[in-house]
């Protein structure tokens, strides 16, 4: 089967990477792990007027719809561009709630005025949210400060009351965002590698570079069919088995192409100041939220 973006679908992701280039993230980001959501909220305000959150509300509460593929090509951009926020939760909260009877909050979800985050089972950036949901599409109350993060970005809080499991559609919004955040990495390190001299040449110039770098952009492009694969499958009985091999395929690629880059530009890939190490940090961090690898295997195997 051959499957591409539509001209619309293509449209639509290409105004949100311009928002998302206009906004200039990398401070974005700094300003978010800091405790300052106002940069962040702003970010959030302009993708909601390009339409991010209609396509995951139904029609009856102020959305376009649910649009499953749309919604996987925006959340490419949205991790291309490491946007903070809990982006992923939200949009799952948006094809949840509409199930547990809790559609109170999806006319503000389609506006870009809710900020949601769920349980799963620690929530993300529930200082910065408007609501905290269990799985379960009912409020939970978040306690203590933020947990130690691997991103400082990523501010995880604990939630009262036992966890539940994760909503797949979650698991697709993640997958799609570690895809875009790996090309973005892929892609500053072979410009990096471009300019990056030694012995008189440019390093990418050398044959083990331009294998690391081979080898990165290979597993993007084979783990991208399978996340649209899943998008497509959404609302069938096989939806969580494609959505659990998805996440497998988009963390390993997306930790390989954080690898890489890590290689290449060697000790300054990680320091504070670089800001492709935002980039580097959230891909490990991505690469266990909602579910490890090892779990999803798992969940394929078992569907067997």
């Amino acid at each position: 089967m051959k499957f591409v973006l539509s001209e619309e679908q293509r449209m639509f992701a290409g105004t949100l990477r311009r928002l998302l280039a206009e906004a200039g993230t990398a401070k974005t980001v700094r300003a978010w792990a800091s405790g300052d959501h106002a940069p962040g909220r702003a970010v959030w305000a302009a993708l909601a007027e390009a339409g991010l959150f209609a396509v995951a509300v139904p029609e009856e509460h102020g959305g376009a719809g649910l649009l499953p593929v749309e919604l996987v090509a925006a959340m490419e951009e949205v991790g291309r561009a490491a946007a903070p926020g809990p982006y992923v939760e939200t949009l799952a909260a948006a094809e949840l709630l509409p199930r547990t009877g809790g559609g109170g909050l999806l006319e503000g979800i389609a506006e870009g005025t809710a900020m949601v985050t769920l349980g799963v089972p620690h929530a993300l950036d529930a200082d910065a949210a408007d609501a905290v949901l269990g799985t379960d599409g009912k409020p939970r109350a978040a306690s203590g400060g933020p947990l130690a993060s691997l991103d400082p970005a990523r501010r995880l809080f604990r939630v009262d009351g036992s966890p539940g499991g994760r909503p797949d559609f979650g698991v697709l919004m993640c997958a799609a965002q570690q895809i875009g955040l790996g090309r973005a990495l892929l892609d500053v390190t072979v410009e990096y590698a471009k300019t990056r001299r030694q012995f008189g040449r440019p390093i990418g110039e050398y044959q083990a570079v331009k294998h690391h770098l081979a080898g990165a952009m290979v597993e993007l492009e084979f783990a991208r069919p399978l996340l649209y694969g899943a998008a497509l499958a959404h609302g069938t009985p096989e939806f969580g088995r494609d959505a659990a091999a998805a996440k497998v395929a988009a963390s390993d690629a997306c930790y390989g192409a954080a690898k890489a880059a890590l290689q290449v530009h060697g000790a300054i890939g990680y320091t504070d100041e670089y800001d492709p190490s935002l980039w580097i940090r959230k891909a490990r961090a991505l690469h266990s939220a909602w579910g490890t690898p090892a779990e999803h295997r798992a969940r394929v195997a078992a569907s067997l």
